[in-house]
């Protein structure tokens, strides 16, 4: 006896095998656990736009010592964070040099419209499509949305990131900001 498992088609990209390793994610993003926030890129036009997918589990540093009757939604910030470390993968792999970014830092700058429209919860797959909307040398402008089981549950207008010597983030030595 067979059986015919229907599967929705949005939950078939997280399905496919991941287009970067974990290795590779870990060599382009600095972040690691617990704030590495991106389990794998399913899909990306490099200079254009990235889907990548967050694995939300009640095992989630966020929800460690909370009362068992206590509201499990992921909390809204790590969602942004998440969202902005798979801007970050996109970011690099658009770069036309990426060698060239060593000894560079990628900061997230300006983020604007900014909407929450449902909670996510553990056991659920969050997709975060990001779309590069303009480059100007050093610096990018993202916008996109994330979404769970194919309802938009973040959207976001604006995000600038750029790139800036490591070195020209150091403190003066005369100690003035």
């Amino acid at each position: 006896m067979s059986t015919t498992v229907q599967v929705p088609a949005h939950v078939l990209p997280a399905l496919l095998p991941a287009l970067l390793s974990v290795a590779e994610l870990r060599r382009l993003l600095p972040h690691r656990y617990p704030m590495l926030l991106v389990d794998r890129v399913v899909d990306v036009e490099p200079g254009r736009r990235l889907g990548a997918v967050k694995a939300v589990t009640v095992n989630e540093p966020c929800f460690a010592g909370l009362p068992d009757d206590a509201v499990f939604d992921y909390p809204p910030t790590l969602l942004v964070e998440s969202w902005g470390q798979a801007a970050g993968i996109l970011a690099m792999l658009s770069h036309p040099d990426p060698d060239s970014l060593a000894g560079q830092v990628m900061l997230a700058g300006a983020m604007t419209g900014i909407a929450f429209h449902g909670p996510v919860t553990p056991g659920t797959l969050v997709r975060h499509e990001v779309r590069v909307e303009r480059v100007f040398s050093d610096t990018v402008i993202f916008a996109g949305e994330s979404t769970v089981d194919g309802d938009v549950v973040m959207t976001l207008a604006r995000m600038v990131m750029a790139f800036r010597p490591a070195g020209a983030l150091d403190s003066p030595k005369d100690g003035n900001p």
